[in-house]
């Protein structure tokens, strides 16, 4: 579904990525783990456009992407989910959730998308009518993630979805992450909780230093003795 070939990319003539090869299967759940700073973010962001890449080529469903508005690639059917959730806080829950569907294609499922994302978030429902910013961070999270799903993507990307959250509101965002997953999504996911990552992917890429340096399914990845060293202190 989604290949990038030799992808650099970075702000200001500073190359943050490099040579980024990577691939996301259609049904897969894809991960991209790495330390703060790794370029993790970089790479999301370049795959929807926001940073342009200065060289190798992106393809989603057989089409090259690099060079596109992020508006086209959003209508395309990817939407990342970005990191610190972005809301509009002085708007309510539902008019964020309104927002999520401004491309063409989701407005005129609008109702019905609404109802399938409530269905997975009963908390979010009861806070329609507040305002985004009132919500906990928790509550944020959830809202950022149905605002995602309601431009009804191809290829759901989360950055960093655990960021700021205690260990109990991790674990709920990843339950979540899995119910989305069995509805058949697409998923690429790039997170420093690396534990929970790796359980619920089905292949990982291990950035560091702006280059891909590992790559395997989640469970190689969890066992591999650098990975246990180096990201979880074993």
């Amino acid at each position: 579904m989604l290949k990038l070939q030799g992808v650099s990319a970075g702000y200001g003539g500073t190359e943050i990525i490099r040579n980024i090869s990577l691939e996301v299967n259609k049904g897969e759940v894809v991960t991209i783990v790495g330390a703060n700073g790794a370029g993790k973010t970089t790479t999301l962001r370049t795959i929807c456009g926001i940073v342009k890449p200065t060289s190798g080529k992106i393809e989603f469903e057989g089409h090259q992407i690099n060079g596109l508005g992020s508006d086209q690639i959003v209508n395309a059917g990817i939407t990342m989910i970005p990191e610190g959730r972005q809301l509009f806080p002085f708007i309510s829950v539902k008019d964020n959730l309104l927002m999520g569907a401004f491309k063409k294609s989701a407005r005129g499922v609008v109702d019905q998308r609404m109802e399938e994302v409530l269905e997975i978030f009963p908390r979010v429902r009861e806070r329609l009518g507040q305002f985004a910013g009132s919500l906990s961070g928790g509550e944020q999270q959830m809202v950022a993630i149905a605002r995602g799903m309601m431009a009804n993507p191809s290829l759901l990307m989360f950055d960093e979805p655990s960021l700021g959250l205690s260990p109990l509101l991790v674990s709920q965002v990843f339950d979540v992450i899995d119910r989305i997953v069995d509805m058949g999504m697409t998923v690429l996911i790039v997170e420093q909780n690396i534990v929970h990552t790796l359980k619920i992917a089905d292949r990982g890429y291990v950035l560091e230093n702006g280059e891909i340096t590992m790559t395997g399914t989640g469970k190689e990845l969890l066992e591999n003795p650098h990975i246990k060293k180096a990201y979880l202190g074993i």
